[in-house]
């Protein structure tokens, strides 16, 4: 099973950073904060639009993933995003793919 892990960027301009096995399904979860499959931070700030995503073979590839993201400054997030940081990603068995919708 594939495992993707996402920047989303919210409203107030934030940037959120998960995994999941479902990008479109996972939008919708955040979007509409439905019970306990959104996420309390995407609840509060809503989603606007997947920023990039990253296809990676396994779970525990996609979570080492997120954490390295996680770690990273919002400046570092932003050229991650730009595509200008990719010693990172070289790090990790994952690969940046195309957008999906979020409409």
């Amino acid at each position: 099973m594939e495992y993707y892990t996402y920047i989303l960027r919210c409203a107030d301009g934030s940037l959120y950073t998960g995994i999941t096995t479902d990008l479109a399904r996972r939008f919708t979860e955040h979007a509409g904060g439905t019970g306990r499959a959104g996420a309390k931070y995407t609840a509060a700030k809503k989603p606007v639009a997947y920023e990039c995503a990253f296809v990676c073979p396994d779970r525990s590839s996609a979570s080492r993933l997120e954490a390295a993201i996680k770690r990273l400054s919002r400046s570092e997030k932003l050229r991650l995003i730009a595509g200008e940081h990719p010693e990172l990603t070289e790090l990790f068995p994952c690969q940046r793919i195309a957008l999906p919708k979020t409409e």
